[in-house]
């Protein structure tokens, strides 16, 4: 056995994996981090800051970019017999990952490159194994092999490279175009029409990148052991009592009349969004009420001034419109796009609430309305088209004005909210699904840790409930409900997060107490279509919400995502001696991402440390 150190080094067009010797008298390297800046830059020529974390790991992760290594850093090992077991590896030269057989007295990786190639295994005798692949996972997608659980197969985060490698595996049992790509191009289908086929490869698909994290002292707990050696860091928040929420009854028509002056304005807005929050809107108004909620009419116009927006709005939603109409079928032969977007909206038109009075039959006037609105949004947002799913989107809003243009400028209102749900690199969904992984770690630390122990830890079966705002979920009337609750804005930012939290929060016996594995719970989770009853949800996401509101000790990041922060003055940090983290070169993308999730992260397992007074290593077999 040698012991040694693997290393993860960012350079500028590649990441690299390490292994080198050590020496057996103890002498060993601290933990390397250099923050990403632009060449040139003052943090660039700066030295790379030292952390020294007062043990020594089985791995460092090292950034090359922009600053200048120290030599024993990357320097070969010392000359001498060992010297011929160290080796680096591209991670885009890595095919896949195998790990040890359970049982054994320590865990052991052995990396097989594309070619075939296996190098010599690396034992954590302390453990390790989980820490390193973790981190891993923010450069590689590690999907477990359908045909053997202890391999890993490596598919880079490029959508198109993955979709391929699954396409030749034959994923799907229709023979149709491959999952990931659908997911990535077409989060409706693959999102409805893949549950049913989901596998491994599907759940490492759409594992999140793990973002960086730090919590302070007070929050840490010591828990159970991971690893041999390792100790399991835990965190715990009093909550308090959840309180009891009872819903009012909806806004009646006479009480809608007098939110209004003689010249027909809101008198106080936020009282009446306080109600519709409350209660909700009576049908007999709700078409009105909708116009104010989606921003078509400001809330502070006259009658007046609505009916001359009216005619002004009429009027460029019929220009949109001709735009498309006065299309010749010789000039539609030219615009693929166009021709691509009258394609996916024919088919989701065809199958949009059908079971809806108001769009059933074959020849509804309903079905065509829907048609040209969604033909004359593409007009109007040249930049993101139509993507599947918008469909749903429309269907209750048309259903409620009983009119194209109202229904166009209503759902364009609505689009404002949601549109970053349908863009084609996901961003958003994937820092949505982060921010509900983050609520939930705070409100129940227990089902997260029983769904990260089932592989479903990264929510992806939340997927559906947020990019369509739960329609799939609720009856329809409940969604008409429902939406203009979450149109009010209150009783904070990203509430429709604790309403997914309220789910989960309703069935979260029905998980725990049972031997779901991931596609039992993804099953479980997508069976709850029209059987939960939104007025309960409601009361549940809102007693979740005045429960973390009166939380004392309530993380700032989880503050500043439903808008806490700045009601409450956040106390000041115990920890001062968090450690620098190093940037990947994906990371530029996702600033929003980590800087609304990863301040102070509460994570049920969210570091894996050492025991103290242990020097790990690790060793390869000749």
């Amino acid at each position: 056995m040698i012991p040694g150190v693997i290393r993860i080094i960012e350079t500028g067009s590649d990441v690299l994996l390490q292994w080198t010797p050590v020496e057996e008298d103890g002498e060993t390297t601290q933990i390397h981090y250099s923050k990403k800046e632009s060449p040139g830059s003052a943090a660039c020529r700066a030295e790379e800051e030292l952390f020294d974390p007062g043990y020594e790991p089985d791995w460092a992760v090292i950034s090359t970019v922009g600053t200048k290594v120290r030599p024993q850093e990357l320097s070969a090992a010392k000359p001498g017999s060992r010297e011929k077991w160290a080796f680096t590896l591209s991670l885009s030269e890595l095919k896949s990952i195998r790990k040890s057989k359970p049982g054994l007295s320590w865990s052991y990786l052995i990396f097989i490159t594309k070619e075939g190639v296996s190098f010599q295994a690396l034992h954590f005798h302390l453990g390790g194994t989980r820490a390193l692949l973790k981190t891993l996972r923010k450069y590689v997608i590690l999907a477990t092999s359908p045909k053997d659980s202890r391999l890993f197969l490596v598919y880079p985060h490029d959508s198109h490279a993955l979709s391929h490698s699954f396409d030749e595996l034959q994923m799907l049992d229709d023979g149709s175009s491959d999952l990931v790509s659908r997911f990535f191009q077409d989060p409706y289908s693959a999102t409805f029409g893949g549950f049913s086929k989901v596998t491994n490869f599907f759940r490492g698909a759409l594992r999140p990148q793990d973002v960086p994290h730090q919590r302070p002292l007070s929050e840490m707990a010591v828990g159970l052991e991971d690893e041999p050696g390792f100790e399991v860091i835990t965190c715990q928040v009093d909550l308090g009592e959840r309180p009891v929420i009872q819903r009012q009854a909806p806004v009646s028509e006479q009480e809608w009349e007098s939110q209004f002056d003689l010249e027909g304005r809101v008198i106080d807005v936020d009282s009446l969004k306080k109600r519709i929050f409350s209660g909700g809107l009576c049908s007999a108004f709700r078409k009105d009420a909708w116009k104010f909620l989606l921003g078509y009419y400001p809330w502070d116009s006259t009658a007046e001034e609505r009916k001359s927006l009216v005619r002004r709005k009429t009027d460029e939603y019929f220009r949109m419109k001709l735009q498309w109409k006065s299309v010749s079928e010789d000039q539609e032969r030219r615009n693929s796009l166009l021709r691509g977007y009258r394609s996916l909206i024919e088919r989701d038109v065809s199958r949009t609430d059908r079971n809806n009075k108001f769009y059933e039959g074959n020849d509804n006037p309903g079905l065509g309305l829907l048609n040209d609105v969604l033909m004359t949004y593409c007009m109007f947002n040249f930049d993101l088209g139509y993507v599947q799913g918008m469909s749903d989107l429309l269907s209750p809003i048309l259903y409620v004005t009983q009119n194209e243009v109202d229904a166009f400028w209503c759902f364009s209102g609505f689009m404002e909210l949601v549109h970053h749900n349908f863009e084609e690199s996901q961003e958003s969904m994937k820092k949505q699904l982060a921010q509900l992984n983050l609520l939930l770690r705070v409100l129940d630390p227990a089902l997260c840790d029983f769904l990260d122990s089932k592989d479903s830890g990264n929510l992806s079966f939340c997927f559906r409930w947020i990019l369509i705002w739960f329609k799939r979920e609720f009856s329809f009337q409940d969604i008409l409900l429902l939406w203009e609750v979450l149109w009010t804005g209150l009783p904070c930012p990203n509430f429709h997060l604790l309403i997914a939290c309220g789910i989960l929060d309703l069935e979260r016996d029905a998980l725990m107490h049972s031997d779901y594995g991931f596609n039992e719970i993804l099953k479980h989770i997508n069976e709850l279509t029209m059987k939960m009853s939104v007025e309960d949800i409601l009361c549940r996401a809102e007693a979740l919400n005045q429960q973390l509101a009166h939380c004392q000790d309530l993380p700032l990041n989880v503050q500043e995502l439903l808008g806490l922060s700045e009601m409450k003055s956040p106390a000041p940090s115990t920890d001062t001696g968090s450690s620098p983290q190093p940037l990947s070169p994906s990371q530029d993308h996702e600033i929003d991402l980590t800087e609304s999730v990863s301040p102070s992260q509460p994570d049920s397992s969210i570091e894996i440390l050492p025991t103290e007074d242990t020097t790990t290593s690790q060793s390869l077999s000749p």
